[in-house]
C-alpha cells in the first residue's frame, strides 16, 4: 500500500512539474516571444495589415518630397525614394522581401495610421468603402540642398558628414558612403552584400574611427576643467615628446613649434603640447570629460541609433597611452555623429542638444499631429569654457591647420584631425577629418566630416566643410 501510495506521489510530482514547465512555456511565449513574432519585419499577416493604408510621405524640412507611396493594386504598393542613394542611411527602405531598416522601421506605426479626424470626415461624408486610405506623414528635419551638396561632395570616397542645428539638434544633413539605392533593392541585393566596403553600413552613426586630432577639442575642455592657470601654461616643443629611450610621440612630420602656449598649440595641433596635458590631466579625469561628450555612453535621440563612441581606462603607468588618448589615438573611438555633438555643444556654448530627424508629424491633408520639441541633454562644460574653445577653433581656420574650411564672408571655426589607422584592408593614409561650426558669432551649423584614408592634415575633410556650410549658409 505503501509502494502505491508512493508511486502515486511521483506521478503526481512529475505531472505538476510537466504543468508547471508548460505554463511557463505559455507565458513566456506570450509575453517574450509572440510580440517579436508580430512585430517581426518578415511577418506576412502585417504587410498585409500595412498595405491596406497608403503608406505616409517623408519631406524634408521645406517640404520637398523625399519617399512617397503608390498604388500598384489593391494588394500592393510602391515605395519611391525619390532622392535614391543620397538618403538611403537617413531614411532606410522598405522591402517586403528584405525588410525594413532606418527611419521607415521607427516611425512605421505613424506611416500607416490615417488620423481620425480624416476617418470621421469619411464616414460623415459616406464615403464608399474601397475610398483610399492614406497614412499619416513625416516632416523631416533634413535639408534636401544640403544633403545633396555633401553626398556629392564626398564623391568616391569613403567616409560620412554629419550637420546639425546647433541649437536644437535637428539633423540638416547625415550622409554615408558607399551608399546604395533602395529603389532597386531586389536586382542589387547580391552586389550591395557582397561589397566589401559594406554599403549598408550608416558610417555616420555606427561607424567607429579614431578621431585623432579632433579630440583635441575634448581634451582642451578637460585641461580647462581641471589645470589650474593652464591658459597661461607655455612649453617648449621641439617636435618630439620622448616618453623613453625608446617610445615617443611626435608632431606631423616632426615640426618644431618652439615655446607655444595653449591657444598656438590647439591652432596649429600641437601633438607634443596635448600629449604631455594628457599625461597631466590623468586618464579618470580626461574620461571623464569624454563621457561627458557621451562616450562610453548611449546618446539620447530620436529617429535614430548611435553606436557608443569609447574611451579607454588606463593605467597610470602606461604613460605613452595617456599622451595619445589625449590626441584621439591609442584606442579611442568616435562616430561621426558623436563628433558632430562635440562641435555642437562647443557652438551651443556648452549645452548639448539631443539629436533628432523629424520635425513634424502630418495627416494626409498636412495638418500638424506632433511637433518635436528641441530638447537639451545636459551642459557639458560651462558657457566661458566653450567660448574659449570656440575662439581657439576660429584661430584653427583662421591663422591654423583648418584653412580649407574657409568661406568667404563667413567666420567658420572648427578642428582638423589626422587618424592613423590599422584596419585590415585599408589603404596606407591616415583618415582625414574635421569637426566645426559656422557662424562665429551665431552658429547655424555645426558639423563633423571623415574621409577615410583622406591623407594627413585633415585637408580632404576641411574642404567638404567648406562646400557644406557655403551651401547651408550663403543664399
Amino acid at each position: 500500500m505503501k509502494d502505491i501510495s508512493d508511486n502515486i506521489k511521483k506521478v503526481t510530482i512529475v505531472f505538476l512539474l510537466c504543468f508547471i514547465g508548460l505554463i511557463s512555456y505559455i507565458t513566456y511565449f506570450e509575453i517574450i516571444v509572440a510580440p517579436k513574432i508580430v512585430s517581426s519585419q518578415y511577418n506576412q499577416r502585417l504587410w498585409a495589415k500595412r498595405n491596406e493604408v497608403l503608406r505616409g510621405t517623408f519631406y524634408d524640412r521645406n517640404m520637398k518630397v523625399l519617399a512617397k507611396s503608390t498604388r500598384v493594386d489593391k494588394e500592393v504598393q510602391k515605395r519611391q525614394y525619390e532622392g535614391g542613394a543620397i538618403f538611403s542611411h537617413a531614411l532606410g527602405y522598405l522591402d517586403v522581401k528584405y525588410g525594413i531598416t532606418g527611419l521607415e522601421k521607427r516611425y512605421d506605426k505613424e506611416l500607416t495610421s490615417t488620423n481620425i479626424k480624416d476617418t470621421i470626415d469619411n464616414i460623415l461624408k459616406l464615403k464608399g468603402r474601397n475610398e483610399e486610405k492614406y497614412g499619416n506623414s513625416l516632416k523631416t528635419t533634413l535639408d534636401y540642398n544640403i544633403q545633396k551638396k555633401a553626398y556629392e561632395l564626398l564623391g568616391d570616397n569613403r567616409g560620412a558628414v554629419v550637420a546639425l542645428n546647433p541649437k536644437t539638434g535637428e539633423i540638416l544633413a547625415m550622409v554615408s558612403k558607399p551608399s546604395f539605392d533602395p529603389n532597386n533593392l531586389a536586382e542589387n541585393w547580391k552586389a550591395i552584400n557582397e561589397n566589401k566596403d559594406r554599403p549598408l553600413l550608416n558610417r555616420a552613426t555606427s561607424g567607429l574611427y579614431p578621431p585623432g586630432s579632433t579630440f583635441k577639442a575634448i581634451t582642451a575642455v578637460s585641461a580647462l576643467e581641471n589645470i589650474k592657470n593652464v591658459m597661461d601654461r607655455r612649453m617648449d616643443d621641439t617636435g618630439v615628446l620622448a616618453f623613453n629611450s625608446k617610445e615617443s610621440l611626435k608632431n606631423y612630420n616632426g615640426e618644431a613649434l618652439g615655446n607655444i602656449g595653449f591657444r598656438e598649440a590647439f591652432v596649429h595641433s600641437s601633438n607634443v603640447f596635448f600629449g604631455q596635458l594628457g599625461i597631466d590631466i590623468g586618464n579618470a579625469k580626461l574620461k571623464e570629460t569624454a563621457e561627458k561628450f557621451y562616450f562610453n555612453k548611449n546618446i539620447p535621440a530620436d529617429g535614430v541609433v548611435i553606436e557608443n563612441s569609447r574611451f579607454p581606462s588606463l593605467k597610470s603607468y602606461e604613460v605613452g597611452n595617456l599622451a595619445q588618448s589625449a590626441i584621439g589615438q591609442a584606442t579611442v573611438l568616435a562616430t561621426p555623429m558623436d563628433m558632430a555633438l562635440v562641435a555642437s555643444t562647443i557652438a551651443n556654448d556648452g549645452v548639448m542638444m539631443k539629436p533628432c530627424i523629424v520635425k513634424e508629424v502630418l495627416s494626409s491633408k498636412g495638418e500638424v499631429l506632433n511637433k518635436i520639441k528641441a530638447e537639451s541633454i545636459q551642459e557639458v562644460t560651462s558657457k566661458e569654457n566653450a567660448k574659449i574653445i570656440k575662439d581657439f577653433m576660429r584661430g584653427v581656420v583662421e591663422q591654423g591647420t583648418g584653412g580649407a574650411a574657409s568661406v568667404e564672408g563667413i567666420k567658420v571655426c572648427g578642428k582638423t584631425g589626422t587618424a592613423d589607422h590599422k584596419e585590415e584592408g585599408s589603404g596606407a593614409l591616415p583618415h582625414s577629418w574635421f569637426i566645426g561650426f559656422a557662424p562665429y558669432e551665431n552658429p547655424q551649423i555645426a558639423l563633423a566630416v571623415i574621409v577615410e584614408d583622406g591623407g594627413q592634415g585633415g585637408v580632404a575633410a576641411a574642404n567638404i566643410a567648406s562646400g557644406v556650410i557655403r551651401t547651408a549658409l550663403v543664399k
